[in-house]
């Protein structure tokens, strides 16, 4: 299986699709074998934690990884989702590129 993905940790990306469908956020961590990404305000779960000695209980929120393919990438010309493409510069380095505007990705 192939572990290409088209996102990379400090990426900002929007939701396309499910619950939280239209959201922004940073990717925080990505899992590359299973292919899922945990972006920053979304896909929120509540937890109940028990009262430990080294930590409170209470309610707590944590995010949960979504699928890679349920994110797009935020074009920064346009502030709009994109599709992602790979180029090989002139100096021989490859470089994420965005469809829409041609701005590369990679700093």
């Amino acid at each position: 299986m192939r572990n290409n993905l088209h996102v990379k940790k400090g990426d900002t990306v929007a939701v396309i699709t499910g619950k939280d469908k239209g959201a922004r956020g940073e990717i925080t961590a990505v899992n590359r074998e299973k292919q899922r990404v945990f972006v920053k305000g979304v896909n929120l779960r509540t937890l109940h934690k028990k009262q430990s000695p080294g930590s409170e209980g209470g309610i707590v929120k944590e995010e949960r990884s979504i699928h890679v393919s349920n994110v797009m990438h935020i074009d920064p010309k346009s502030d709009a989702p994109t599709r992602v493409k790979k180029q090989i510069q002139k100096d021989g380095k490859k470089v994420r590129v965005a469809v829409k505007s041609g701005e590369v990705l990679d700093k």
